[in-house]
Parts: structure tokens; C-alpha cells; sequence
């Protein structure tokens, strides 16, 4: 275990030495919570007053805690998976540079290699994705609060299964990777992606019903929800105490992913952390398997 460690703390070194690295994986959020707030806003809060019926007045206040609740909670959705890409480019650097000839040539087994650059992965996405949801409070504080310390104590558990799926993910997708070119494009193509398959750029409740069906058999749906749900627990739990009816409440919930649908069936935040562990679990068998390949098949 102290090798594992020594080389986690290797590659987490590595990672805040290449400055250029790190900036790209800092900014990111910071670029995300800016364009979310410019350009998403409108959207989430014109899906959002759609569900209110005429009859009912929800003050501005509310209604721009809901939006802001929305936005931060698909910002951290996106932004706990895609920098964990940017982060795991450590791995493909050793590959490109000949350092992972040393390292096969060490008595350091070839597990004990890839589980440093996986531990490396999720320390330092930690990391950056805490600096994330610092901003994500300060622009909830500014817009509208309400969340209590266990929500945010839920989001920050949300956080780390988003950070822990991610970096499987990502480790899985950059082992056969022997350049940077080649991590950057995937990076690019799962950055703009990811956010429209996962409902954080629009609802999937706004898509079609074929669109959502498929949507539904992907984990990132419920990651999503997952974050949302306790992102925008306190929102809800405001209007309870404000009596809105619930019927009301139920279609915002429905409106913003908070009650994704499996096959007709609503599925509840215990069932999302099921599928959010089961999924991690598999992709953590799955990249254990592809490390153990042969020498010759990891393309070095």
C-alpha cells in the first residue's frame, strides 16, 4: 500500500507542476458557472414558471433560488465528470514520454501502477471540483439560500460518487491512449457531450419520449438527478412550508429531473445511489480486467 501511495502522491505532484494542467482543470468550472449563468438561466427559469399555475404567486426570490439551485446542481454534474479527463491526462504523459518504460522495468507490478493513477485521479479531481462548489455557494448565497448544512453535506457526498464514477470512466477510456492529442480530443468530444446526455444543459423532461426512455438506461440521468434532488431540497422544502399544492410541487419536481422515470416507474434518491455504486463498482471490475491485459495490448 505504501507504493500505491508513493506513486498517488507522484502523479498528484506532477499534476499541480504542469501549470498549464492545472489551469485547464481550474478554469473549467469557473467558465461553466458563467456561461450556465448566462446562457442556461433563462431556459431553467422559463421551464421552471412554466409548471406554476396562473392562480399562484412564488416570489422572486424563490424562483431565483430554484434556478440557481438548477444550475449549480447541473454545473457539478458536468464538472465532477469532465474534469477527472483533463486530470487523467497523467497517464497518457507517461506513455507519451517514455516514463512508463521505467516503470515496467521497476518491480512495481502493473496494478499497483494503475491504481496510483486512478487514486491520483480522484484526490486531485476532488480538488478542483471542491474550488467548483465553493463558487456554487457563493452564487447560491448572492441568488437565493436555501439549503440547510445536512444538504450540503448530501451534495458533497453526491460530489464524491460523481468524482469516483467519473475517474473510472475516464481511466477505462484513456488506457489504450498513447498522446495527448488523443486524450484532448476525447476530453473536447466528452465535454460537449456529456452535458446533453446527462440533462444538465436542458431537462430531459423536455425531451422526446424516445430520447428519454433511452436516456434512462444511462447512469449520468440519475448522477444528475441525484444532485439536483438534494441541490434543490431546501427549494422544496421552502414551498412545503409555504402550503403550495402539491401537485404543484410534484410537477416542478417532475419538470426538473428530480423524479426520473425507469420503465414507468419513478425511481427515489436511495435507488439513484444504488445505480450510482453498482456503476461504479462495474467500471472499477471493468478497468481492473483491462489493466490486467497483456504487456503487448495497452498500446504503450
Amino acid at each position: 500500500m505504501r507504493t500505491v501511495l508513493a506513486l498517488m502522491n507522484r502523479n498528484r505532484k506532477l499534476f499541480f507542476k504542469d501549470k498549464g494542467m492545472l489551469f485547464t482543470a481550474m478554469i473549467t468550472p469557473v467558465i461553466l458557472i458563467v456561461l450556465y449563468a448566462t446562457f442556461l438561466a433563462k431556459v431553467f427559469r422559463d421551464s421552471f414558471t412554466a409548471a406554476i399555475p396562473d392562480m399562484i404567486t412564488i416570489s422572486d426570490e424563490l424562483i431565483n433560488g430554484t434556478v440557481a439551485a438548477q444550475l449549480t446542481a447541473s454545473l457539478m454534474a458536468v464538472s465532477c465528470i469532465t474534469v477527472t479527463f483533463c486530470v487523467n491526462l497523467t497517464m497518457v504523459q507517461d506513455k507519451a514520454n517514455g516514463t512508463r518504460k521505467d516503470f515496467d522495468v521497476s518491480p512495481i507490478s502493473r496494478g499497483k501502477i494503475y491504481l496510483g493513477y486512478f487514486l491520483s485521479t480522484v484526490v486531485n479531481s476532488l480538488m478542483v471540483n471542491g474550488l467548483a462548489f465553493v463558487l456554487c455557494l457563493g452564487y447560491l448565497f448572492k441568488m437565493g439560500w436555501y439549503m440547510n448544512a445536512a444538504d450540503v453535506l448530501w451534495v458533497l457526498f453526491d460530489m464524491i460518487l460523481l468524482v469516483l464514477f467519473g475517474s473510472t470512466l475516464s481511466s477505462i477510456i484513456s488506457f489504450p491512449l498513447t498522446t495527448q492529442g488523443q486524450l484532448s480530443a476525447v476530453g473536447t468530444i466528452v465535454s460537449a457531450g456529456y452535458g446533453f446526455i446527462c440533462g444538465a444543459y436542458m431537462p430531459i423532461s423536455n425531451f422526446g419520449s424516445g430520447l428519454q426512455k433511452a436516456l434512462s438506461y444511462l447512469p449520468s440521468t440519475y448522477a444528475t438527478s441525484l444532485i439536483k434532488n438534494h441541490m434543490l431540497h431546501g427549494v422544496f422544502r421552502e414551498m412545503e412550508r409555504k402550503h403550495y399544492p402539491d401537485e404543484m410541487v410534484e410537477a416542478i419536481r417532475d419538470t426538473l429531473d428530480c423524479n426520473p422515470v425507469f420503465h414507468g416507474n419513478v425511481v427515489g434518491v436511495n435507488q439513484m445511489i444504488g445505480i450510482m455504486m453498482g456503476s461504479i463498482a462495474v467500471f472499477g471490475i471493468i478497468y481492473y480486467f483491462v489493466t490486467l491485459l497483456p504487456k503487448g495490448e495497452d498500446r504503450r
